[in-house]
């Protein structure tokens, strides 16, 4: 690495501000380190946790990125989304309950990018319009825009660290006579608050994590019903009587829909909860990651390098079963690489060998506690390679697995159980009002004063 190399961040959410973390934390450490510069398309970094009642675009005509919504609780335990050298216990000073509000989740983000001093590294209101590759030059051109001034600008770069997400454009799929529907009808994406949703019937299309989610949402505040509407099998938690699994969706026809059992029923919302797509419109086609949401996307060597082009490196595109931790690591493996304390093999086929292995393990996953496994397995080998904190990954994948095993206990109140921190060993607190009751989701409501 020459003094003049430069980095280009794409997106200052969870991964971008790992990646950003990894470099300072290797320039205190007294590592001579590339130039460094974050584009940040918001007004604040966060990502996805960074909230806005917006919907469709911005302040600036932009596709808003955040698929929050108010009241959003985590549902998976924190201990299982801890930085693993900036622990709950650090940033808060107290014992909080494992499940708390997206409010306090950014407040530690936010923590973790100030402890970590990397606000200084980041461009905010600026949006990366188009990245290509020079082989002429051997650097990225990339070109972005900054929202507040009206300005679009050129630079050059040696590395990019595409830390985007993939979780901000929907993916909506047709269905017969959906024009015809009457009711209002649109994808969680734009999902804000179920206090919009009091005593209607509500059609879910889906029922992965945000169907699931949501359905608990609307229940709690206030829906008359709720439909989950599945394609493969049903999730068959002990739901309350308001909520119900039906299989797909085949028609609409106005406030009607129909189900491939033969059942029917009227609604007065639909919400598509089917996922998303990895859209990367910045990126030249040559450089463009095409992959579904899988545990480990094609053409990424160690789930990070594209293997036609490794100097560009891509954060967080697979599912994220550990979490913020997925993110963490892989940007302390980029680092190393960026920095020349790892070395990628010389050609193709070495990455294209070391990938197929991967991908043979994927295909023989059969559940979920397989797919735990399988990311345990593969953070392990970058941990391994890096001086990354080490940290008890096989407790916090037994964490994982006790939180799936509560929900079929009781959907209700799984978000009470409480766990112990794998990097603190502190026991969370239980909060003082069950989740169900609790309607104030307020940071403060969750700090002792």
């Amino acid at each position: 690495m020459h003094s003049s190399t430069r980095v280009a961040i794409c997106g200052a959410g969870p991964s971008g501000l790992s990646q950003l973390h990894a470099f300072e934390s290797a320039r205190q450490c007294g590592s001579q380190i590339p130039e460094i510069v974050c584009f940040e398309k918001q007004s604040d970094l966060g990502g996805q946790w960074n909230y806005t009642g917006r919907i469709g675009l911005d302040e600036y005509s932009e596709p808003v990125h955040s698929s929050m919504y108010e009241n959003l609780w985590t549902i998976l335990p924190k201990e299982c989304s801890e930085f693993v050298d900036y622990s709950f216990d650090k940033h808060f000073g107290q014992p909080l309950t494992s499940y708390p509000p997206r409010t306090v989740i950014l407040d530690y983000i936010r923590g973790y990018a100030e402890q970590n001093n990397v606000r200084q590294y980041i461009q905010f209101y600026t949006v990366v319009r188009w990245i290509s590759y020079s082989h002429d030059k051997k650097r990225f051109n990339v070109i972005v825009k900054d929202l507040r001034k009206d300005e679009t600008r050129s630079e050059e770069f040696d590395f990019v660290v595409v830390a985007t997400g993939h979780f901000s454009k929907p993916n909506i799929p047709y269905f017969n006579g959906i024009e015809t529907f009457i009711g209002q009808i649109f994808h969680s994406h734009n999902y804000r608050s179920a206090h919009d949703f009091v005593d209607k019937h509500v059609l879910l299309i889906g029922n992965g994590f945000s169907a699931e989610d949501i359905s608990l949402q609307l229940y709690k505040y206030g829906a008359k019903s709720v439909t989950l509407s599945y394609r493969t099998k049903p999730k068959n938690f002990k739901w309350p009587n308001e909520i119900q699994e039906v299989p797909l969706l085949v028609k609409i026809d106005r406030e009607t829909v129909y189900f491939n059992d033969g059942s029917s029923q009227v609604v007065h919302v639909i919400i598509f909860c089917t996922g998303y797509l990895h859209y990367f419109p910045f990126l030249d086609n040559n450089l463009r990651l095409n992959s579904t949401n899988c545990l480990y996307p094609p053409d990424l060597y160690k789930g990070i390098f594209w293997l036609n082009q490794p100097r560009l490196l891509y954060l967080s595109m697979q599912v994220l079963t550990f979490s913020l931790n997925i993110g963490n690591i892989q940007a302390w493996y980029a680092r190393d690489v960026i920095l020349g304390k790892i070395i990628l093999p010389s050609t193709k086929d070495e990455m294209q060998f070391d990938m197929e292995q991967w991908h043979v393990k994927e295909k023989v996953i059969q559940n979920l506690s397989d797919s735990i496994d399988f990311q345990r397995e593969y953070l392990l080998d970058l941990i391994n390679a890096t001086d990354y904190p080490r940290f008890d990954i096989n407790r916090m994948a037994k964490i994982l697995l006790e939180c799936v095993k509560s929900k079929f206990d009781n959907i209700l109140t799984y978000r009470e159980k409480t766990y112990a921190s794998t990097v603190t060993d502190t026991m969370a607190k239980q909060h003082h009002t069950s989740w169900l009751s609790e309607m104030d989701d307020r940071l403060e409501n969750f700090i002792r004063k």
